[in-house]
């Protein structure tokens, strides 16, 4: 963990700078000294913003820690960003932050400059890696975190490594989804109807329109593949049996995935989960339009878990 580097260097440059500049530059002493007194240090606990790289099976993640203010261990969020993650909700990231909850971000191998080949296997073992990650109890104590108050939140694709991190992990009791993607469920549904060369090749399609410049190591053909050999185990469908007695936020845009979220809503409930709530915004996959909604909805949702 690192606290801003090149804040540092530059802090480092400034006090070698001519007068004039520093003079400009700086607070007068006066501000910082009274009666030959040095001024109190900056409060101690304060909400802060850490860098970190997270070990994961021989690769290190980029990740940011929104910590919260307050000494005491915190709950946290754990942000999934779909594929490729062009929208990263960090501004959910930061109201997260305001209602006492930690929040971290981090970018799956091979995406957004992380090291590695991206594949849906490997995001999910990256996913199951943070957790690990945040449970250590000397990263717990620094970041100021309850290990075993950890919720999973992703968007898109996101939703899809929130249900398998979910599912993988038992001590994970709430978990919610923003337009999930079940984009093995479809890949299932895609070979229930066409040839499977067919079927790969509509998925790679799909996969290929959403834009994978940020993503390294793979190909639509080759991601599609993956899904196709994965379509029993991965599907939501799949996972109600597990994930029945979990608390759950399910919301849904009008992005074209509200179907295939309901009937997981539905399936839940069926299955007895007394604890899902449902949501639908009307607005794009992004929710550009209805960010304050988006941000309210889980707000009031993460209150109920305290």
């Amino acid at each position: 963990m690192k606290h801003y580097p090149f804040v540092v260097a530059l802090a480092a440059c400034m006090a070698l700078a001519p007068c004039p500049v520093r003079a400009f530059l700086s607070v007068s002493a006066a501000s910082f000294v009274e009666d030959g007194q040095a001024a109190s240090p900056e409060p101690a606990n304060r909400a802060e913003m850490q860098s970190m790289q997270i070990p994961s099976h021989g690769a290190q993640l980029n990740a940011l820690m929104y910590v919260a203010a307050g000494a005491k261990p915190h709950p946290t969020v754990i942000l999934l960003h779909g594929f490729p993650g062009n929208e990263r909700n960090l501004d959910l990231a930061q109201d997260i932050r305001r209602a006492g909850w930690n929040v971290l971000y981090f970018n799956y191998r091979g995406a957004w400059g992380t090291p590695g080949e991206f594949s849906f296997a490997n995001s999910i073992e990256d996913t199951a890696s943070t957790i690990a990650y945040l449970r250590q109890p000397e990263v717990a104590k620094s970041l100021r975190v309850d290990p075993g108050r950890i919720v999973l939140i992703g968007h898109s694709m996101g939703g899809f490594m929130a249900v398998q991190g979910a599912a993988n992990d038992p001590k994970i009791r709430a978990f919610a989804t923003i337009s999930a993607a079940d984009m093995p469920g479809y890949m299932r549904l895609l070979l229930s109807q066409k040839p499977r060369d067919e079927a790969v090749s509509a998925m790679a399609a799909g996969l290929a329109q959403e834009g994978m410049a940020p993503l390294a190591g793979c190909t639509p053909e080759g991601l599609a593949n993956e899904l196709a050999m994965h379509t029993a185990g991965w599907p939501f469908m799949d996972q109600i049996d597990t994930l029945k007695n979990r608390n759950a936020l399910v919301i849904t845009s009008d992005d074209g995935l509200a179907a295939s979220n309901s009937g997981f809503v539905a399936a839940l409930m069926q299955a007895g989960d007394t604890h899902v709530t449902a949501m639908h915004l009307s607005t794009d996959h992004a929710y550009s339009d209805k960010r304050v909604e988006l941000s309210k909805a889980v707000l009031d949702w993460l209150a109920t878990l305290k």
